[in-house]
């Protein structure tokens, strides 16, 4: 199929104007125009979703398990369309993006199938006790119910997976919340043609149309007042700090303060220990390099520090690395704006005297060259800008004298999405001693692999402690991160009538 962006927002089953238009910057191929998003775009889309909630919230399981396999249909219906101007948009190789469609369509086809199967209700039952002394025990019965309508902003870098059918909205879908997505301005052609697969899905299944709306971007007022908004429930966001931070207040400030589930991402320490440095330096440091620059070093997973013990080994696998790195060519960014505070970060370091450049390159324009700098422990210890991240394919070597110095740098690390010990049998007790540490840090802890890749399934944690996310008890890939829509309610004394149906089968 040819697609042909409207430029429009989605409300409720509407394709409207908003005040203005914005161009779209794409990597490669024809701009767009598109309407800004508005406050009062905002109102209608939330006040919508309230309404089909009352329906929808309260629908079968089996109804909505069929409307998102409906979604997934409908979006490989128009997979040639979503790769062309997902690609032009983002500058992301084809492979990357088709990769990127089946993961959205799997995940999609993954909550539905994990709804069906009704575990995630949690239901309890305690039944009555009543000749119980000194006072009786009433029936008690416990289920998880959908919050209501939830916000989800689509992500810079990933314009599928974490974006407007993205995972975020296939979890609040599936728990039976209604979603109102503020697209992402670097790719709003992606985000309408997935948003008319939802349409289609909403027509062919006869679900409510207020169960999602895309406003597009262009506005920083809509995603303050979509997150302000006294209908919303709960947030869905991936992003920077800095913005998820901003919109995180917002929530708490709030008369009544919703959870704000933030991935604000991560710098991914790697751990090498002497046995496995030793027997696989240069093994290591090429697959270093080649996770580190994978879709241009933009993902949250992207292992951007390695600690390695002082030495001839470490030796070696910085050689590794910066010989695998000089091989890599030069990458398109997501955007102009991700692009410069690439360069900003790699001119940041590059001029700090607390680190040594390993390899330095000179990058244009919406380009960007792998680029490696090394610093002693104390060092990094002592400048916390080294420990922050840098969007993009840049890596930092941290070497240390002893294990006792990797523990204490290990300790002194933030919160992390994911933390890497590379090891041997031999270095079995130097990573037991990292581990309580390391899970103290991070939602994903890896032996002998790299964090980039993330496995939908039902173990998968993709969120950790801040500044990694703002909700150490949450993920926002695999089952488990239906729990962030739902919350527990008690039912006591109920007769079967009047339960909910989920009690029922």
């Amino acid at each position: 199929m040819v697609f042909t962006p409207k430029g429009k927002h989605l409300v409720a089953g509407e394709w409207l104007d908003g005040a203005g238009t914005f161009a779209s910057t794409p990597a490669h191929g024809p701009s767009h125009e598109y309407a800004i998003g508005t406050v009062e775009l905002v109102n209608r889309a939330c006040e919508a979703a309230e309404e089909a909630f009352w329906s929808y919230g309260y629908s079968s399981r089996a109804e909505r398990a069929a409307f998102l396999r409906a979604i997934a249909d409908e979006i490989e219906a128009r997979a040639e369309a979503i790769t062309e101007i997902g690609t032009q948009e983002t500058g992301l190789p084809v492979a990357r993006l088709q990769g990127e469609r089946g993961r959205t369509t799997g995940q999609l086809r993954l909550f539905a199938d994990h709804i069906e199967k009704g575990d995630y209700l949690d239901r309890r039952v305690d039944a009555a006790l009543p000749d119980r002394q000194p006072a009786p025990r009433p029936e008690i019965r416990l289920v998880q119910r959908p919050v209501g309508p939830v916000a989800v902003f689509g992500a810079s870098n990933f314009p599928l997976a974490f974006s407007t059918a993205g995972g975020d909205t296939a979890a609040a879908l599936a728990a039976g919340c209604p979603v109102v997505v503020k697209g992402h301005s670097a790719h709003p052609g992606t985000g309408e043609i997935i948003a008319e697969a939802i349409e289609a899905a909403i027509r062919k299944t006869g679900v409510h149309p207020g169960v999602f709306s895309l406003i597009q971007g262009g506005n920083r007022q809509v995603g303050e007042a979509v997150v302000q908004h006294p209908l919303i429930k709960a947030v869905g966001f991936t992003g920077s700090l800095a913005g998820g931070r901003a919109l995180f207040n917002l929530c708490a400030a709030r008369p009544e303060p919703i959870p704000f589930f933030g991935e604000l991402g991560s710098v991914n320490p790697m751990f090498l220990l002497p046995e496995a440095l030793k027997a696989r330096a240069e093994t290591i440091g090429q697959g270093w390099a080649g996770s580190m620059t994978g879709s241009a070093g933009q993902l949250c997973t992207k292992p951007g520090i390695a600690v390695v013990i002082e030495g001839a080994d470490a030796d070696r696998f910085t050689a590794a690395t910066v010989e695998a790195l000089g091989k890599v060519q030069p990458q398109t960014m997501l955007t102009d704006g991700i692009a410069k505070a690439y360069h900003d970060g790699r001119a940041r370091l590059a001029e700090r005297n607390t680190v040594k450049p390993l390899l330095t390159t000179d990058s244009n324009g919406r380009d960007a060259s792998p680029n490696l700098f090394e610093a002693t422990g104390e060092r990094f210890l002592a400048d916390h800008a080294l420990g922050e991240e840098v969007f993009g394919p840049l890596g930092l070597v941290v070497r240390v004298g002893s294990l006792d110095e990797m523990e204490q740098l290990a300790r002194g690390f933030e919160g992390q999405l994911t933390a890497t010990i590379h090891m041997d049998a031999a270095d079995l007790d130097a990573a037991r001693r990292l581990r309580p540490v390391l899970e103290r840090k991070a939602g994903r802890v890896l032996v002998n692999g790299f964090p980039t890749g993330v496995e939908v399934v039902d173990s998968m944690v993709h969120g950790g402690p801040y500044p990694a996310s703002t909700n150490f008890g949450a993920t926002s890939v695999g089952t488990m991160s239906i729990r962030r829509f739902l919350r527990p309610v008690a039912y006591q004394n109920f007769p079967e009538g009047l339960l909910p149906t989920e009690f029922l089968g």
